[in-house]
């Protein structure tokens, strides 16, 4: 085999490995700015940005207040059609008086389905850090009145 053969033959060998690696840098380039990279990075991304779209959204927070505060209104207003029901019985009739330990016996399940919802939440690591600071940490089911404010 003569020299110059070999030099050709070797110089062949160098422009294919260098259009392969020049190829496989374009597909890469290519992946990274055709989204391919965030297919990739995926698992590793994921779980930080939808804790940022939603627990950082000002929306998420807002309706979080919002919803504390309504669940703890409700338990209160259960509780006062409660107290105001039972003052009604002393003087009602018979008839209201079945009538008004149906609508306390309502109201109380209906109570405690919202202290339960309320105590849920509160629970909850994505949505306890938007209970407002004057709102209780739990409220209890067994208390005759329930304080929504520190």
């Amino acid at each position: 085999m003569a020299m110059g053969q070999i030099r050709e033959g070797a110089q062949l060998g160098a422009w294919a490995v260098a259009g392969v690696v020049g190829l496989a840098v374009l597909y890469v380039v290519g992946v990274f700015a055709f989204g391919g990279a965030g297919w990739i990075t995926a698992p590793f991304r994921g779980e930080a940005d939808e804790r940022d779209n939603t627990v950082g959204s000002g929306e998420f927070r807002q309706a979080t207040y919002e919803e504390f505060f309504d669940l703890c209104e409700a338990v209160q207003n259960a509780e006062g059609t409660i107290q105001v029901l039972q003052e009604e019985r002393k003087a009602a009739s018979e008839t209201r008086t079945t009538q008004i330990d149906q609508s306390v016996t309502a109201l109380r399940a209906t109570r405690i389905e919202s202290v339960n919802d309320y105590n849920s939440k509160a629970a909850q690591e994505h949505r306890a850090p938007f209970r407002d600071k004057d709102l209780p940490y739990r409220l209890d089911a067994d208390a005759k009145r329930t304080t929504c404010t520190n």
